[in-house]
């Protein structure tokens, strides 16, 4: 899901040792790392509350942003986030450039709407095995999540990858079994 959102950043320059990353985070900021697009890694500081913003939005970290260092923009998308464990603060995070273009793999969640028959009148019980599924599209097509209506499940029956609804525009890459 493409935003309009613009994130700010500004080069790191020196070490990249943890001492550096304490540093930044001493001053309320987040050490971060943008790569990808056959264009070199660069070390980066961001503000911590745009990163929680986006990452608890609709789409969280399937989001498509800009990511604006040094007078330059790029489109980025999260692809790893680092939480210190005791407080829950953000400790570190990577970008990764997005070519609009070329289709790229992410993670979408599987949201399931309704009570099902079989657990409203047949006494069953719904067990959700899979949450999540890979696929791969454009990054503009990439939805916030897959919605299954389960009202219509009986006792005993069983949705698989296969059944969940898409459009032609994405690829399962989860076995569909």
């Amino acid at each position: 899901m493409i935003t309009q959102e613009t994130v700010n950043a500004v080069a790191r320059e020196g070490k990249f040792n943890k001492n550096a990353a304490r540093r930044v985070r001493a001053k309320g900021k987040v050490p971060a790392v943008v790569y990808g697009a056959a264009q070199p890694a660069v070390a980066v500081e961001v503000d911590p509350r745009q990163i929680q913003k986006i990452l608890h939005s609709a789409a969280g970290h399937n989001s498509i942003f800009d990511l604006a260092v040094a007078g330059s923009t790029a489109k980025v998308m999260i692809v790893d986030w680092q939480y210190e464990p005791i407080k829950g603060n953000l400790i570190h995070i990577d970008f990764k450039r997005i070519a609009l273009d070329k289709p790229i793999r992410v993670e979408v969640p599987i949201q399931l709407t309704g009570v099902a028959i079989g657990v409203k009148t047949q006494g069953g019980i719904m067990d959700q095995m899979l949450r999540e599924v890979e696929i791969e599209c454009l990054p503009g097509d990439i939805p916030a999540n897959i919605g299954v209506d389960v009202t219509n499940l009986t006792f005993g029956m069983v949705l698989r990858v296969s059944d969940l609804p898409h459009s032609g525009s994405l690829r399962f890459l989860t076995p569909e079994e």
